[in-house]
């Protein structure tokens, strides 16, 4: 695939502190290797390695989207603590190689879980 020009700028790094997301009360993602991705004017999101989650709570969901400075991205609901969320975490599995840090690791929208919190240590 080729990559589009563009003048969108979009840079990731270490995150500076500990990430920990949960649901329905229960710890569905924890890591100190999470990297902030900054996109424009966006907010920053933070994305976390696969082996930093729980990934038994996490269901694959037919949805997609495309994004053309990043690629596709596949869809997981998660169920937690006797709550569910439908669509909450995205993961760019194989993103275009200017982003490609961020290969198969995981992000959550803010609003469908109970918090993403960042821990200073």
């Amino acid at each position: 695939m080729e990559q589009p020009v563009t003048t969108k700028r979009i840079t990731t790094e270490p995150a500076p502190h500990r990430v920990r997301v949960t649901l329905g009360g229960v710890v569905v993602a924890d890591s100190t290797r999470a990297l902030v991705l900054r996109e424009g004017t966006y907010r920053p999101v933070l994305y976390i390695p696969r082996e930093d989650a729980d990934m038994a709570l996490f269901t694959r969901t037919e949805h997609s989207t495309h994004c053309p400075w990043k690629g596709d991205a596949s869809y997981f609901s998660l169920a937690a603590g006797g709550k569910a969320a439908v669509n909450a975490v995205w993961s760019y599995e194989t993103p275009l190689a200017a982003v490609g840090e961020i290969s198969g690791m995981l992000a959550f929208y803010p609003d469908r879980v109970d918090g993403i919190e960042e821990i200073a240590e």
